[in-house]
């Protein structure tokens, strides 16, 4: 089992959010396996590490929650918002333990969103060496070009660094619009919005994610959120293993 950093893991257990974790990190109050930890990045294995918090063994011994979202536009994709905006939490009504979204949509971004406790999992869905596909929908004011759409199918270099290729196809053109169908193996800020315009004049106008490995949204009802069956469960697990680490894809 790949480490979860600590913080996370005190979260995942209900103790405190994230934030607050950190804190009783970084003042000395958590141990593991017989040891304080200060170091905010600390890596353990809920299952096999003992875990002290404030004198107390934490639980981790969790049920595992997943639950698939149909996220609208209007709500960040994160668990608290400083500037007092709606977050995905405030659309799950009665949530059945203390989850967080999988990776992000910008809050004008809307489609499937996986939200969970289960921190293995999430890391790896979102780790780029697993390259589990995320597909989207596009609609970009321009034209995107043939020469524009080599360059995002062969990867393009950002501030932060060279993409992995995109899968992407022309679905659609209209007078001075068009829309896309793209792949990505990666989840980086604003990734597709900066590679557009990184390859022309061109805009996103709406984007919506359509998959995330094998979950799709079918016909769950926008702003609806239901949980996901064992087989579904079963079927992300093993998207994250069908391929090997530093194996690469290139674009469908």
């Amino acid at each position: 089992m790949e480490g979860i950093r600590l913080h996370k893991v005190i979260a995942q257990a209900g103790v405190a959010s994230r934030r607050k974790a950190e804190r009783l990190i970084a003042e000395g109050h958590v141990r593991v396996n017989g040891h304080t930890v200060t170091a905010l990045g600390t890596m353990v294995d809920p299952q096999a590490d003992a875990i002290i918090v404030n004198g107390q063994p934490l639980r981790t011994q969790v049920t595992r929650h997943y639950l698939l979202l149909h996220k609208p536009k209007g709500y960040v994709s994160t668990c608290e918002d400083d500037q007092g905006r709606p977050t995905v939490l405030d659309l799950i009504k009665r949530p059945p333990s203390r989850l967080f979204p999988v990776g992000r949509l910008d809050v004008n971004s809307e489609g499937v969103l996986l939200l969970t406790n289960d921190g293995v999992l999430a890391n790896q869905l979102l780790h780029p060496r697993y390259q589990v596909p995320r597909v989207y929908v596009v609609k970009v004011q321009g034209m995107v070009s043939n020469q524009a759409l080599t360059q995002l199918r062969e990867g393009v270099i950002l501030d932060d660094g060279k993409t992995l290729p995109v899968g992407v196809e022309m679905m659609r053109r209209v007078e001075t619009n068009c829309t896309l169908r793209m792949t990505l193996y990666e989840g980086r800020y604003r990734q597709i919005h900066r590679m557009l315009e990184h390859c022309g004049p061109y805009r996103v106008k709406w984007l919506q994610r359509v998959a995330m490995g094998p979950l799709t949204l079918g016909d769950l009802p926008k702003g609806r959120s239901r949980r996901l069956e064992a087989f579904e469960v079963k079927r992300l697990q093993q998207a994250c293993r069908a391929r090997k680490p530093g194996v690469k894809r290139h674009g469908a």
